[in-house]
């Protein structure tokens, strides 16, 4: 499976995530796009087969959490549609994740791929102890994490590009990992804390990363995903 660039199209509305998309006309590309909560909730799964009608994959960002029978009830319903990839919180147990499964997998075995969510990129070591009270370090809540996630068969983990190589020496090289928390070396950091530019996260082994307002927030997108594009995948 090749690298890929997934851009997060956190807008909040049909019109900005198309005024967005329509900047790659002429280019060639159909980036992989993120669509996560705020654009999914503000337009409804329309939005989704929309985007997929031109041209595009899709990471549907929802990050399901809640108990197993919900979660698999749910994960019916978004198998109906023609997304590539989606998610959980880790953090829901082994038992949820496998609901989560359970409730993708089509009738015909067919699913998109499934993901979990270790800890958030915003999440810093000094909040998981204090505010969370995890007395682990990050990197071994992480991974133990990424091991919960295998064991109930999922197909990787959301991570940050620090724990990327980490977890496949821990998981093994076909557990996918998709890590935020990227950056260009010359931009800001925004408020992600475990952060990485495309090229280092491509020199330790991440299988996609998302990135977000770097490319949505450029002056030239389609530029600035050439660049990302060109820094990761080579």
């Amino acid at each position: 499976m090749g690298k890929d660039v997934i851009v997060a199209c956190d807008f909040a509305s049909k019109e900005a995530v198309f005024e967005f998309l329509d900047k790659f006309k002429g280019t060639g590309r159909k980036p992989f796009v993120k669509i996560g909560m705020e654009l999914y909730y503000s337009e409804g799964p329309q939005i989704v087969r929309e985007i997929k009608a031109r041209g595009h994959k899709i990471f549907l960002d929802l990050k399901l959490h809640d108990i197993p029978n919900t979660v698999m009830k749910s994960m019916r319903v978004l198998s109906n549609l023609d997304i590539d990839m989606t998610n959980v919180h880790a953090a829901g147990t082994r038992a949820m994740m496998e609901a989560a499964i359970k409730g993708l997998t089509r009738e015909d075995g067919t699913r998109p791929l499934l993901i979990a969510v270790t800890q958030l990129t915003s999440t810093s070591g000094e909040s998981l102890k204090n505010e969370l009270l995890i007395t682990e370090d990050m990197e071994k809540t992480v991974m133990h994490y990424a091991e919960n996630a295998k064991a109930a068969g999922l197909d990787g983990v959301v991570c940050s590009p620090l724990e990327a190589e980490r977890v496949h020496s821990v998981c093994g090289e076909g557990f996918l990992t998709i890590t935020p928390g990227v950056r260009f070396a010359d931009g800001e950091k925004g408020d992600q804390v475990r952060v990485m530019t495309p090229e280092q996260a491509r020199l330790i082994g991440s299988d996609y990363i998302v990135v977000g307002r770097p490319i949505t927030e450029a002056a030239d997108p389609a530029a600035a995903y050439e660049r990302c594009v060109r820094e990761f995948v080579g």
